[in-house]
C-alpha cells in the first residue's frame, strides 16, 4: 500500500476516533450559554445576536432536519458539532503529515516504510492530542460556533500546505481561490479563521520569493497582517458601510425606496470586480487577477450574510437588532450593542474625563427616510496610554484592578503597573493558564478567580504544584474527586516544547509558519480582546486555534524522539516505538484523564431547568429574566419543543432597545402581544433612551399614571434642556402608587379567594437610582395597563436592583418571583429558622413537588459549573418553602418537601464553599422537623468536606499569602452553626465533636471567638 492511500486512511481513522468520542459525550439537549439560542434560531432561522452567524445556523437548520421530533433537534445540531470537530482533527493530521512529509520527502518522492511509519505516527500523535485537548472536546460536544470555525481554520491551512506542495504546477493558484471561498464562508460562522492569514501571506512569500530575506519576510508577515484588517474592516465592516452611505444618499437626497442605494452600489463593486479581472486577463497582471478572483470568491463566501437581512424582514420571534436595513445591519456587525474599548491609545481607569466630541451621525429607518438618531460621542481624558489594558472605570473592575497589582486605594496606575496587568492577568491568566490546562493539567472546574484553589493549572506534581499553589501534600475532595482535576504531568506540553524545537532545527520556515499561527490564534487575540476582569465565564474557548498550532508540534515529538531512540535501535522499529511512548504520553494520557468531565450525555440540565422557570409560570403570563443563561434555555425549550408558548419572555437586558420593544408588541406562539401602549416614535432610538430624575419635591407618592403621562408628554413642559441644547423628559419623583381593585386581582386569579383579605389597595413603592431606562419605560408601561389581567413574573436570578423598587410585592413561586398586591406576612427575625423570602406555599409546593422537571441532575455522570450553581439555586428553593410551610404550621408538606429535595438533587455529593450555607439551612429545617438522623448524617458529611478544606487552606498558609480569607470563614461559621444546632437539639455527641474541631481550627487560623 503506498504512502497516499495510508495517509487517506490513516485521516479517516483519526476522524472516526474523534467522531465516535464526541457522539459518545455528546450533550443530549440544548447546553448553557449560546447553545439554547443557536439551536432554537437554526431550527427555525432566526437572527441571533451581533455579529451573527448565518452558516452556522443554515448547516444546524439542516441537521435538525434528520430530528424525528421536536426533542431530538438539540441533539442532531450537537451532532453537527461533533462531525466538524472530527473533521477538524482528520484535516489536522493531514497538516502534521504534509509538514512532516517535508522533513524527509516530497509529493514526488516516495515515502519508504520507516518514513511512513514517523509522518504518520506523527500525525496521530498531533491530531488525537487535539481531539482529548481539554477546550476543543469542549466545544466539540454542544451547538456552538467555535467547533464549526476551528474545521475553517484547519481546511485553510492544510489548503495552504497543498497549495506549498503543488505550487509550481499549472493551476495551482486554485488552492488560494479556494481559501479565499472558505475564509468567506467562515465569516458567517466566527472570525478566528481569519487570523490564518498572516501565517499564509509568509508561507507564499518563502515560497514564491527566488530568495527569502529576513526583510522580505518582514515585508510578507505585515503584508498578511495588512490583508487580514483590509478583510475585517475594508470588506466586512466597510463594504457595508459604504452601501449604508449609497442608500442614505438614494433615499434621503434623491426620494428613491430603500435599498434602492444598496442595489446600485451591489452592482457598482460588482461591475468594478468583473472590469479588473477581465482587465487583468488582457494586461496579463497574474497578481491582479489572483487578488480580484480572491476577494470575488470571499465575497461569495461571504455572501451567507444575506440569510440575516432576509430574515430579519420576515421578522421571526427571535430577530436580534433586526437587522432588516443598511445602518441596523451596519451596526449588527460592528457589534455596537456591546460597546467600544480602547485599544492602542486609551484612558486608564481613574482618567477623568475633560471632554467629548462628535463624530458621524447616527441613523435609523423611518417610514419614508432614513432619521438622524444622534451623533457618535468619544470622550477626552487628562490621562492616556499607549496599549491601555486597565481602563474601565466599572467600580467592580476597578477594585480587581488594584487588588491585582497590589496599588493602593488612592494609587493612580502608571505603564509601568498598566502593562505589568497585561502581563500577568490578561497573558498569564487569561491565556496561559488556559494553554496550562490542556498540556499540562487541570485543577478542577470552578471558574477562577485568582487564589489557590479554583480553575488554577495543575500538572499532578506536587513539589512542582506546591511553587505555584502552596502546600499540595494533602489534597480535599473539593479538588481531588472534582471531575476536572486532570492531571497530564507536564507530558503533552513536553512533547509539544520537543516537538517545537526540533521543527525549527531541522525545517525553520515552516515551523516560523506554525509558530506564526500559534502567535496570531494566541497572543495576538489577547491584545485585541483587551479583556476586563470579572468575566461572566472562562474563555479558553477564544484561544483554541494556538492549542490547535501547538499540537502540531506535539506531533512532531515523533520525529524527535526517532532519532534519539535509533541510536541504540533500528531505525524502523524507532519510529515505532517513538510513535507508541508518544500516544501513551499524549492523546491516551489526555483522554483518560479528560474523558469523566467531557461526558456530557446523561446531562440535561438547562433544558429540563428552563421548563421549571416556565412551569412556575401562571398561564399567559410575563417573565422577566436577565442573562444568557435564564433566557436562551428558556427561548430553546419555547421556539423548538413548543414549551409553555404562553409564556411571554421579556430579556431585561434587551429591554432598552427599540427593535426589541417592538417585538415584544407583537403577538407570536401563543403568546399575545404586551400591554404596551407607547407609540414606537415615543420609545425609537434616540428618543428617551434615558430619563433623568429631577427632584420636583412633591408631597407623597403620585399615581404612575400621572407620572407615566407626564414622561411620555411631548408637551414642553414636560421636558428640561440639558447642557448639550437638547429638550428631554424627566423622571419627577420616584415615590410610585397605583390604585388597586380587589375585584380584578381576584376575578384575574392573581390571588386566591382565601387570600382577598390581604389584597392591598394600592401598591407604593420607589424607585432608585437616578433615572429609568427606555426598558424600565416600559415595564411602567405594562405594569399600569396590564389591569393584572396577565401574571407578571421576575425569574430569581434577575437581580434585585432591576425590580424597580417592587420587591415587598415579589412572592416566589418556585423559580420566579410573582408580582401580587398583597401585603407580606413575613417569616421574620422571630422566627426560629430566621428571614427568608415571601413564598406562595401552595402554589410553590405543588410546583416543586409535581410539576418541575429535575431530569437526572442527581444521578448524571458529570455537571458543568452553571449545572452545579443550579444545583445550589434549586436547593435553596426547597429550603425556603419548607421555612414557610413551617411557619404556616404544615410541618407535614415542609417535610416532604426535604425528602423530595433529597431524591431529585445531589445534595450529598456536590460541594462547595458556597453549598456549605446551603446545606446549613437545610440542617435547620431538618432538625426543626425532628428528622435528626438523616440532619446529623448530613452536618458529619459536610464537615468532613468543610475540615478537607481548612486543612488544605492551612498547609498552603504555611507558604503562600491567604487568598481564601472567605472561604475559611464561611468554613469555620458553618461548623459554629452546626454546633449551635445540635446544642439546641439536643445531640451532645455530634455537638462535643463539633466544638472541639470549631476550637481546633479557630486557634489554627488565629480567629478565637
Amino acid at each position: 500500500m503506498n504512502y497516499k492511500k495510508i495517509n487517506n486512511i490513516t485521516g479517516w481513522l483519526a476522524f472516526t476516533i474523534a467522531a465516535i468520542t464526541y457522539i459518545l459525550t455528546l450533550e443530549p439537549s440544548a447546553s448553557y450559554w449560546d447553545c439554547g439560542e443557536f439551536i432554537a434560531a437554526a431550527y427555525k432561522l432566526q437572527v441571533v445576536h451581533q455579529p451573527g452567524a448565518p452558516l452556522f445556523l443554515m448547516i444546524g437548520k439542516i441537521f435538525s432536519l434528520l430530528a424525528t421530533n421536536p426533542s431530538k433537534v438539540a441533539y442532531w445540531v450537537n451532532i453537527s458539532s461533533a462531525l466538524c470537530s472530527a473533521a477538524t482533527i482528520m484535516f489536522l493530521f493531514w497538516t502534521i503529515t504534509a509538514l512532516g512529509r517535508k522533513l524527509y520527502a516530497s509529493d514526488k518522492k516516495q515515502a519508504d516504510s520507516t518514513q511512513t511509519i514517523l509522518i504518520i505516527g506523527a500525525g496521530l500523535v498531533g491530531a488525537l492530542a487535539y481531539a482529548f485537548s481539554d477546550t476543543f472536546w469542549f466545544s466539540a460536544v454542544e451547538a456552538e460556533v467555535y467547533a464549526m470555525s476551528s474545521l475553517f481554520t484547519a481546511v485553510v491551512f492544510w489548503a495552504i500546505l497543498k497549495w506549498d506542495a503543488h505550487a509550481d504546477e499549472p493551476h495551482a493558484d486554485k488552492w488560494l481561490l479556494i481559501i479565499a471561498y472558505v475564509m468567506g464562508l467562515s465569516i458567517g460562522i466566527h472570525l478566528l479563521n481569519l487570523l490564518a492569514i498572516p501565517a499564509i501571506a509568509v508561507l507564499y512569500y518563502f515560497r514564491r520569493a527566488s530568495k527569502v530575506s529576513t526583510w522580505g519576510t518582514i515585508v510578507a508577515l505585515f503584508t498578511g497582517i495588512f490583508i487580514l484588517g483590509f478583510v475585517q474592516y475594508g470588506i466586512i465592516q466597510y463594504l457595508i458601510k459604504f452601501a449604508a452611505s449609497f442608500d442614505l444618499l438614494f433615499v434621503n437626497s434623491f426620494g428613491l425606496g430603500f435599498g434602492t442605494g444598496v442595489l446600485f452600489f451591489a452592482v457598482l463593486v460588482i461591475g468594478s470586480l468583473v472590469w479588473g479581472i477581465l482587465y487583468s486577463i488582457k494586461s496579463n497582471k497574474a497578481m491582479l487577477n489572483l487578488a480580484l478572483l480572491s476577494v470575488v470568491f470571499l465575497l461569495f463566501g461571504y455572501s451567507s450574510y444575506t440569510m440575516i437581512v432576509v430574515r430579519a424582514k420576515a421578522n421571526p420571534t427571535l430577530n436580534n437588532s433586526q437587522p432588516d436595513n443598511a445602518f441596523s445591519f451596519l451596526g449588527y456587525l460592528n457589534r455596537e450593542q456591546y460597546g467600544d474599548r480602547p485599544l492602542m491609545y486609551g484612558q486608564y481607569f481613574d482618567s477623568k474625563a475633560t471632554g467629548s466630541e462628535e463624530g458621524d451621525n447616527t441613523y435609523r429607518k423611518g417610514d419614508t427616510k432614513y432619521e438622524i438618531t444622534g451623533k457618535k460621542l468619544s470622550y477626552t481624558y487628562d490621562r492616556n496610554t499607549l496599549l491601555p489594558r486597565m481602563y474601565s472605570d466599572d467600580p467592580n473592575h476597578i477594585s480587581v484592578y488594584r487588588d491585582w497589582m497590589r496599588m493602593g486605594a488612592e494609587e493612580s496606575p502608571t505603564f509601568a503597573t498598566n502593562m505589568g496587568f497585561f502581563g500577568t492577568y490578561q497573558v498569564g491568566f487569561m491565556y496561559m493558564r488556559y494553554f496550562m490546562w490542556n498540556f499540562v493539567g487541570r485543577q478542577n472546574d470552578d471558574q477562577g478567580i485568582g487564589d489557590y484553589v479554583s480553575g488554577n493549572w495543575l500538572s499532578g506534581i506536587k513539589p512542582i504544584d506546591a511553587l505555584h499553589l502552596g502546600d499540595r501534600s494533602t489534597l480535599p475532595k473539593t479538588i481531588a474527586e472534582n471531575k476536572a482535576y486532570n492531571r497530564l504531568y507536564f507530558l503533552p506540553l513536553i512533547l509539544g516544547l520537543l516537538g517545537a524545537w526540533y521543527h525549527f532545527k531541522k525545517k525553520q520556515k515552516d515551523a516560523g509558519i506554525v509558530a506564526l499561527l500559534f502567535f496570531f490564534t494566541g497572543l495576538a487575540i489577547v491584545l485585541y480582546l483587551n479583556q476586563t476582569p470579572n468575566q461572566p465565564r472562562e474563555r479558553d474557548y477564544a484561544y483554541a486555534g494556538s492549542f490547535y498550532a501547538f499540537t502540531i508540534w506535539i506531533g512532531f515529538a515523533v520525529f524527535a524522539l526517532h532519532d534519539t531512540l535509533k541510536k541504540y535501535i533500528n531505525s524502523k522499529n524507532a519510529g515505532i516505538l517513538a510513535t507508541v511512548l508518544c500516544l501513551l504520553a499524549g492523546p491516551i494520557l489526555m483522554a483518560s484523564q479528560e474523558w469523566n468531565d467531557h461526558n456530557r450525555s446523561q446531562k440535561t440540565t438547562a433544558r429540563d431547568l428552563a421548563k421549571n422557570y416556565l412551569n412556575t409560570c401562571a398561564p399567559n403570563a410575563i417573565l422577566f429574566t436577565y442573562g444568557d443563561n435564564d433566557t436562551y434555555p428558556l427561548w430553546y425549550v419555547q421556539e423548538v419543543e413548543n414549551f409553555r408558548p404562553d409564556v411571554r419572555i421579556v430579556n431585561l437586558s434587551l429591554f432598552d432597545t427599540d427593535w426589541y420593544i417592538n417585538q415584544l408588541r407583537r403577538p407570536f406562539n401563543s403568546s399575545a402581544p404586551l400591554p404596551i401602549t407607547m407609540l414606537p416614535a415615543q420609545y425609537v432610538s434616540g428618543v428617551r433612551d434615558v430619563v433623568f430624575y429631577q427632584d420636583y419635591n412633591l408631597k407623597g407618592p403620585q399615581q404612575l399614571k400621572d407620572v407615566f403621562e407626564f414622561i411620555t408628554s411631548e408637551n414642553p413642559d414636560a421636558k428640561v434642556q440639558y447642557q448639550s441644547g437638547k429638550m428631554d423628559n424627566f423622571l419627577p419623583t420616584k415615590n410610585l402608587t397605583m390604585p388597586v381593585d380587589s375585584s380584578i386581582v381576584l376575578a384575574t386569579n392573581t390571588v386566591d379567594k382565601q387570600d382577598v383579605k390581604n389584597v392591598v389597595n394600592r401598591m407604593d413603592w420607589t424607585i432608585g437610582g437616578s433615572y429609568i431606562s427606555k426598558g424600565q419605560l416600559a415595564i411602567l408601561d405594562i405594569l399600569l395597563h396590564n389591569n393584572w389581567k396577565r401574571p407578571i413574573y421576575f425569574a430569581f436570578t434577575v437581580p434585585s436592583s432591576n425590580f424597580m423598587g417592587l420587591d415587598k410585592y415579589l412572592f416566589n413561586e418556585g423559580f420566579a418571583l410573582r408580582l401580587i398586591p398583597k401585603t407580606r406576612s413575613e417569616v421574620g427575625d422571630e422566627s426560629p429558622l430566621g428571614k427568608t423570602d415571601m413564598v406562595n406555599t401552595d402554589k410553590m409546593y405543588n410546583n416543586l413537588m409535581t410539576k418541575f422537571e429535575w431530569g437526572n441532575l442527581k444521578n448524571a455522570s458529570y455537571l458543568d459549573p452553571e449545572s452545579t450553581k443550579m444545583v445550589y439555586l434549586s436547593t435553596n428553593k426547597f429550603t425556603e418553602l419548607a421555612k414557610n410551610l413551617i411557619h404556616e404550621g404544615k410541618l407535614n408538606e415542609a417535610r416532604k418537601a426535604i425528602e423530595h429535595c433529597f431524591e431529585v438533587l445531589p445534595i450529598t455529593t456536590t460541594y462547595d464553599a458556597n453549598f456549605a450555607l446551603s446545606k446549613y439551612e437545610l440542617v435547620q429545617i431538618m432538625y426543626k422537623l425532628g428528622m435528626n438522623k438523616k440532619a446529623n448524617e448530613l452536618i458529619k458529611q459536610t464537615v468532613a468536606l468543610i475540615e478537607d478544606d481548612l486543612n488544605f487552606n492551612y498547609a498552603i498558609n504555611k507558604n503562600k499569602e491567604n487568598l481564601n480569607t472567605r472561604q475559611i470563614q464561611l468554613g469555620l461559621f458553618v461548623i459554629n452553626e452546626f454546633a449551635k444546632f445540635t446544642a439546641q437539639y439536643s445531640e451532645p455527641a455530634l455537638n462535643k465533636i463539633l466544638t472541639t474541631k470549631l476550637a481546633t481550627y479557630e486557634a489554627k487560623f488565629g480567629m478565637a471567638r
